[in-house]
């Protein structure tokens, strides 16, 4: 297995979501990372522990139950002016991110907004190359920035996804994200995934680690 450089989370190492939806292989796991996934570097899956070639644990992979809560949908056009609000345009950690970097003009172009009722939503486009991966991906970002604010970074630690069906290019989708818990320096988040129509393609369940700003 190997993460490609342009899926970037933080600078330097993989975006989480993507990250654990390649260790997770298209398989019901949960995926928990132990360090920031290396970009362009071989990695290997041997008794549900993700290594580098130096033996360091990455990632552990377990299976995963039915993930259950489902963020409530919103619409497009909602989901549209809640990314005008986008927190991450002024003030965002690692804006690099191939999923929702204001200064990526390559990555998802995911910039969750936040709705009155505390969710967060975004459009997105899904592009021609999409995998199943990449809907990992996007589905942790909004998730992430139900807990992220100025001065207040996090990064993904655990997330699993149940993946009901896959987006089609060109697909105008709405991603929406809501926080569930706080406690110290971790945090639970949810996502849902919803295709054109308003059907749900996927959910995830997530937690984030605070980080030192």
């Amino acid at each position: 297995m190997i993460i490609p450089g342009r899926f970037n989370g933080p600078p330097g190492s993989g975006n989480g979501g993507y990250s654990a939806g390649v260790f997770a292989d298209g398989e019901p796991y949960e995926v928990t990372l132990r360090l920031p996934p290396p970009l362009d570097t071989p990695l290997s899956l041997v008794e549900g522990r993700v290594r580098d070639p130096d033996g360091a644990v990455v990632a552990e992979v377990t299976p995963t139950g039915a993930v259950d809560t489902v963020v409530p949908p919103i619409g497009y056009a909602a989901a549209q002016r809640a990314s005008t609000a986008y927190v991450g345009f002024t003030g965002h950690p690692f804006p690099t991110c191939y999923v929702c970097g204001p200064d990526r003009s390559d990555g998802l172009g995911i910039f969750p907004g936040p709705v009155a009722d505390g969710r967060t939503a975004a459009p997105w486009t899904v592009p021609d190359d999409v995998s199943p991966p990449m809907v990992w991906a996007a589905l942790d970002c909004p998730g992430g920035w139900a807990i992220i604010g100025p001065e207040r970074p996090y990064v993904l630690g655990r997330i699993a996804v149940q993946l009901e069906r896959m987006p089609a290019p060109g697909d105008q989708c709405v991603v929406v994200g809501e926080l569930a818990t706080a406690q110290g320096r971790k945090a639970l988040v949810h996502s849902t995934l919803y295709g054109p129509d308003g059907a749900e393609l996927a959910r995830a369940r997530a937690t984030w680690i605070a980080v030192a700003g």
